[in-house]
């Protein structure tokens, strides 16, 4: 049997024989008894297992060590020991895959560091445990909300010829043999060798192909793997990563707004109900207050402003800043965190100036600033970023000239706008960042199983 099932119907088991088989986390060994604290991946909880000088393997028991994986059948008793309602009294020890005696985990605290050094080895750790399976929930929950809210989810493709953030920021994917390149007349790469005959990108969003199912199913999402190659070494960035991005149709920004606080809201709630074990731990090992500050979530307005009143806040505050803000540029770290902890909350901070956001945005009526908006949050930052999309035709084409966007990769999607367009809206929202901002973990990197940032691309 597996341990949730036990430990979820704890009562009905005790004083009856269980079999269970996971990972020794810790042995403690006495003369005549020892102590096997095991772990099976089921739960958060590991179960100790009591086991004594009458067992005919006893002294072969002994000699497990930690990581070896066992089979234990015994009797569930009720614990005399505080911190733990039950415990296995062993009738049989059966060791099933031993373990060297180099085995980096040990039963003690490692630095997240070392670990990242063993990230096949560390979702057997506690901390590991409660983010990757918070990581398996949050993308439950973000399922669930999509689906009970009848949206539609599509698979866009990872393979496109769409450049929609910057063929700068995309990996080329190619079949042409590196070492001896086709040239045409031009000296330029002659793409008809390849396998696509034409130049090809892993995906940097899958928005445009989204906004295509949106115009035919009125409301879609999509959720998958994210590839871009900024060379930014830092704690929120990572070159390969998971986004969802869903886009609504007959919608605008306030209205996209209304649906990216509810969304939050939704998440956290869903972890809530079904994490408590890890939520609690992480609680006390990793982000002090960090249900104070999920739970206030829930019970808030988000604020929404304007990035001019922003910035007009900022400036106000006579703060020394490392980063002055500026009323053409974005918005900094230290400049989010000031206004979450003005507002007490998360901010909406939405109208930005065009210049500095994607050509497919929504030119507001001042021509000067785009319907687009980011959502950031008390010691987290950025986590969502959306915008109400170009409907107009004209409009877009000439947002497409003035920003030299090669049209020819996206002719399909501007005649999305031919073919009977509406208002129209979406966002994206990373998972990692997600993860890191439930979780209380500070890095990217121990957000997702093996990360991949610059100069790393280890397993």
């Amino acid at each position: 049997m597996e341990m949730k099932e036990l430990y979820d119907q704890y009562e009905t088991y005790i004083d009856h024989e269980v079999t269970l088989s996971g990972w020794i986390r810790n042995h403690r060994k006495q003369k005549e008894f020892g102590f096997i604290d095991l772990h099976d991946g089921s739960c958060f909880a590991t179960l100790q297992c009591v086991y004594g000088n009458e067992l005919t393997n006893f002294a072969e028991i002994q000699t497990y060590r930690v990581g070896s994986t066992v089979k234990i059948t015994g009797i569930l008793i009720p614990s005399p020991a505080k911190g733990q309602k039950v415990e296995l009294k062993a009738t049989k020890v059966e060791l099933l895959g031993d373990c060297l005696e180099n085995y980096p985990i040990q039963p003690k605290r490692h630095t997240k560091e070392f670990l990242r050094e063993q990230a096949y080895l560390r979702p057997r750790t506690n901390l590991f445990q409660a983010v990757f399976r918070l990581r398996s929930v949050i993308s439950m929950a973000i399922h669930s909300y999509f689906q009970e809210h009848n949206y539609v989810y599509v698979t866009t493709p990872l393979l496109t010829t769409a450049d929609c953030e910057g063929s700068d920021q995309m990996f080329k994917v190619t079949t042409l043999d590196m070492n001896h390149i086709p040239m045409d007349e031009e000296g330029k790469v002659d793409f008809k060798e390849d396998l696509f005959r034409k130049e090809t990108f892993i995906t940097g969003t899958g928005q445009l192909h989204g906004e295509a199912f949106a115009m035919a199913f009125r409301n879609i999402y999509t959720f998958g793997p994210t590839f871009r190659t900024e060379k930014s070494n830092t704690k929120i960035h990572a070159n390969e990563f998971w986004m969802s991005e869903p886009e609504i149709a007959f919608c605008d920004l306030d209205q996209l707004m209304d649906i990216e606080e509810d969304f939050l809201k939704s998440v956290i709630r869903y972890v809530l109900d079904h994490c408590p074990d890890e939520m609690k731990f992480l609680d006390q090992f990793v982000e002090k207050g960090l249900l104070d500050k999920l739970n206030n979530v829930l019970t808030s307005n988000f604020v929404r402003i304007d990035h001019k009143d922003a910035i007009d806040l900022l400036l106000k505050a006579n703060k020394d800043w490392e980063f002055t803000p500026s009323y053409e540029g974005d918005i900094a770290k230290e400049h989010e965190k000031y206004l979450t902890d003005y507002f007490h909350g998360p901010v909406f901070i939405k109208n930005w100036p065009k210049d500095i956001k994607a050509w497919y945005m929504k030119l507001n009526e001042d021509g000067k600033t785009v319907a687009a908006v980011d959502l950031v949050v008390p010691s987290a930052g950025e986590l969502m970023g959306g915008s109400q999309r170009e409907e107009d035709y004209d409009r877009l084409m000439e947002r497409i000239s003035t920003m030299d966007v090669d049209r020819s990769t996206i002719e399909w999607y501007c005649n999305l706008r031919a073919y009977g367009t509406c208002v129209h809206s979406g966002f994206g929202m990373g998972l990692e960042r997600l993860v890191m901002y439930i979780t209380g973990v500070d890095n990217i990197r121990d957000a997702i199983p093996f990360p991949r940032t610059p100069g790393n691309c280890e397993f």
